[in-house]
């Protein structure tokens, strides 16, 4: 099993339950509220971890309570910690997130001290990298320091996986350094500047981002599955049917990501690499949170 590096966030889920997220100027009364670990780069680092991935996290926190449980966190699902840096002068990132009664939900996201990750805590870590054959990232870091990031994974044959969330400008040079891309709906509708509504409306933005320079495309559908394509082949696989009711759908899309990058690591084809993947997502959604909804190996397995 070769190594993935992870480079993202992590953050404090504050999740306030409710029959409906409020509108503007609205108070609602909720019914529940969980603070949880958070953070896509995060979640996905321990999507991959529980799946038995051999996994590096690079990012940054304060020194706090928010902290504390990233690293006990980490440790109890076996996320290498060596590449996470502390600063006492900054504090570890927060998200609020209101969930309705249907699961859907609305986020606020501030990243604290994963705001001031740089390139230079890129190069502390490029021996990491190097030695990574996998390098996962999303949209939370800063921009720039990502796209450093993904250029040095690229110099090193790391397969690259961007999963843009939240959806950001790309320059259009920059989207010849990513292997595989992974925008959910909405993530490829911002990037394709086009409403995405029937299958054909799918291909066709799949279709754009292949000639802007991505070599694999993987539009995530949630209960419609996922649509792939290269410029060798292109197919829909269905949604998993899942044995219980979706209660939450946060995370979903970071079980996705870590779950393929853990199957690319165990040389799947990709067909198998996006059921798997898929599968570990749909099981997600099964469960309340985020990072504590992920599945172990054996739990795909057995499902």
């Amino acid at each position: 099993m070769s190594s993935i590096c992870i480079f993202g966030i992590f953050v404090a889920d504050l999740c306030f339950f409710a029959n409906k997220i409020p509108e503007r100027g609205e108070t609602v009364l909720g019914n529940n509220h969980l603070v949880g670990p958070g953070g896509k780069g995060s979640n996905q680092a321990i999507a991959a971890a529980k799946l038995d991935g051999k996994v590096n996290f690079i990012t940054k926190v304060g020194k706090d309570n928010y902290a504390d449980m990233a690293l006990s966190l980490y440790k109890e699902a076996g996320v290498n910690i060596e590449s996470v840096s502390q600063e006492s002068n900054l504090s570890t990132g927060v998200a609020g997130i209101m969930i309705d009664e249907n699961g859907n939900n609305a986020i606020n996201v501030f990243a604290g001290a994963a705001a001031h990750l740089q390139n230079g805590d890129i190069d502390k870590n490029l021996e990491l990298i190097k030695k990574s054959e996998i390098f996962l990232t999303q949209m939370e870091t800063p921009y720039l320091t990502t796209m450093y990031a993904l250029k040095k994974a690229k110099d090193n044959d790391c397969l690259t996986i961007l999963n843009p969330a939240p959806a950001r400008k790309i320059n259009e040079n920059d989207f010849e350094l990513l292997d595989f891309f992974t925008p959910n709906e909405t993530e490829a509708e911002f990037y394709y500047n086009k409403k995405i509504e029937t299958n054909e409306d799918i291909k066709n933005a799949a279709k754009e981002f292949l000639n802007r320079g991505v070599k694999n495309i993987i539009i995530t559908l949630g209960e419609k599955g996922i649509y792939f394509a290269n410029k060798d082949e292109e197919y829909f696989i269905d949604a998993l049917k899942l044995e219980n009711e979706v209660v939450d759908t946060t995370g979903a899309g970071d079980a996705f990501n870590g779950a393929f990058a853990v199957a690319l690591a165990n040389k799947f084809k990709h067909k198998d690499a996006l059921i798997f993947a898929n599968k570990v997502a749909g099981i997600s959604t099964t469960r309340l949170g985020a990072a504590r909804s992920m599945p172990t190996l054996k739990e795909v397995d057995n499902y």
